[in-house]
């Protein structure tokens, strides 16, 4: 147990709001120096745009199908997780079942753990995010109702060798400590934002829970 991080199936809201989603970009000085921001440099820099969630804007998501593609895009989809942690097993494997693209961000240290807890009010693991809802614990029925009133496919449409990215850290490791002459600037973390709050909810026939994005 880190930092107190709990592994079990509950329900939580977060408190803080999402950030609106904005193309971010990791740029490399003429130094090595790394460091991210909303907007590109002058000059002199080795920029890659980046999306929301922090990887290459146009790389897997363009690959995605176009219906797909603008249901990602509009309602992302993260899982918050941990190692040997059943729960989020179960939860990973019903995404992936389901092709449900996603991000994916390890609590494995208590850096992680402190920043779940700034970022969602909770110390407990799973936490999955789609667009503005938010889920803690793992329910089958509940994540498909979320999914479902999101707009994503019921099937797997997900082209033949697409690859999910590899799960990062909450927060990014600092590098090992260097002379202060060798010394260079930590990587900032992952910029990882909390949902907006949900709407009132609107029950239809195709949303029986009445779920509000």
């Amino acid at each position: 147990m880190l930092g107190g991080l709990l592994c079990f199936c509950t329900v939580a809201i977060l408190t803080q709001p999402l950030a609106q989603a904005q193309t971010l970009y990791r740029i490399v000085g003429p130094d090595g120096r790394v460091t991210f921001s909303d907007k590109p440099p002058a000059a002199a820099a080795k920029v890659t745009p980046l999306s929301a969630d922090g990887k290459d804007a146009g790389g897997a998501a363009s690959a995605l199908p176009y219906e797909l593609r603008q249901v990602a895009a509009k309602y992302p989809v993260t899982l918050f997780s941990a190692k040997e942690c059943m729960p989020c097993d179960e939860g990973r494997t019903l995404l992936r079942s389901r092709g449900i693209p996603f991000t994916e961000k390890t609590v494995e240290s208590n850096d992680d753990a402190e920043s779940l807890k700034r970022l969602a009010n909770t110390s407990s693991v799973p936490l999955l995010t789609v667009g503005g809802q938010q889920i803690k614990g793992y329910s089958a029925p509940e994540w498909t109702q979320y999914l479902n009133a999101a707009g994503y496919p019921e099937k797997n449409k997900l082209p033949a060798g697409y690859r999910y990215a590899e799960p990062s850290p909450l927060v990014a490791a600092k590098p090992t400590e260097l002379a202060p002459s060798a010394a260079k600037a930590p990587e900032a973390p992952a910029r990882t934002s909390a949902p907006a709050p949900a709407a009132a909810t609107r029950v239809s026939p195709s949303n029986p829970a009445g779920i509000q994005f």
